[in-house]
């Protein structure tokens, strides 16, 4: 497919008062893209919506939908279509996070995990694609995964479960909406510079702990900004790339995973060796 030109298209932003839904919107409001934005804070997103139109951004609308409910997801994208009629692009970025042994992990962080990372991009996908598709304009999918959508990070199990999931829907739907002129970008973000870091839950584990602080100054060393995960994620959408990448060092352990497995098997037991030592430290810290 030729690359796509984001003026004037019509983009969806879930998540979009967060760190990356955030600045992607901000970089596609430069773009001249108009914008949807939702996200679960209202007043958030009002606010939002004014700094872009302050900007010169065109911000179509600005509704609080809670995805996980596909009856309000509809009813959103009601609104949508019949306003502005069908969107050009879907940007999937809501989600959340917890980490946790399959000891400490509950289920209910399993089932938050699957619903919000997994059904709230399915629910997106099912009331927002196929007035696309009627359309006959074709278009672009984005489905913000995670690194952990393609390795077997320690303590990841439920996360990676549901964001494996979406990559599984990604690479269907790439083969399906294609003859549709409709193009689909997974991306999968390493260490990203959010708030969401701060909010992580880590199910079992006291995080004020030095030896875990320590843990997680070593993942920021390593993030991103928001606005570089942004930019990358427009330019994949520009040029209709499947996999989007973030930072460099996902990229070449995405290809160490396929062409040298032993160095990829040998980096993931270090990590998780690394972990349960940090843990273990923090265990007779408190004590």
């Amino acid at each position: 497919m030729a690359e796509l030109d984001i003026r004037t298209k019509s983009c969806l932003v879930t998540g979009a008062t967060g760190g990356i839904g955030s600045a992607t919107a901000r970089v596609l409001g430069r773009e001249r893209a108009r914008l949807v934005l939702t996200d679960r804070d209202q007043a958030a997103l009002d606010a939002l919506a004014d700094a872009l139109r302050a900007e010169g951004a065109e911000v179509l609308l600005a509704r609080a939908a809670d995805l996980t409910d596909p009856a309000a997801v509809r009813r959103l994208a009601d609104e949508v279509h019949a306003t502005h009629g069908s969107v050009d692009v879907v940007l999937n970025v809501a989600g959340i996070s917890a980490w946790g042994t399959i000891e400490t992990l509950t289920e209910d962080h399993w089932r938050r995990m699957l619903d919000v990372n997994l059904m709230g991009p399915v629910h997106v996908l099912s009331a927002f694609v196929p007035p696309m598709i009627a359309a006959g304009r074709g278009g672009h999918v984005v489905n913000v995964a995670s690194a952990a959508a393609l390795f077997g990070l320690p303590w990841h199990a439920a996360y990676s479960a549901s964001k494996f999931g979406l990559r599984g829907v990604s690479e269907v739907l790439r083969f399906d909406l294609r003859r549709h002129r409709i193009g689909v970008s997974l991306v999968c973000p390493g260490a990203v510079a959010t708030p969401l870091v701060d909010s992580l839950e880590v199910a079992g584990v006291d995080r004020s702990a030095p030896s875990v602080r320590r843990i997680e100054e070593r993942f920021l060393r390593h993030a991103v900004s928001p606005e570089h995960a942004a930019e990358a994620i427009v330019g994949g959408v520009r040029r209709r790339r499947y996999w989007v990448y973030t930072s460099r060092d996902v990229r070449l352990a995405h290809l160490a995973q396929r062409w040298l497995p032993w160095a990829y098997s040998a980096a993931m037991r270090l990590l998780n060796r690394q972990l349960v030592r940090a843990v273990a430290q923090a265990t007779g810290e408190r004590r």
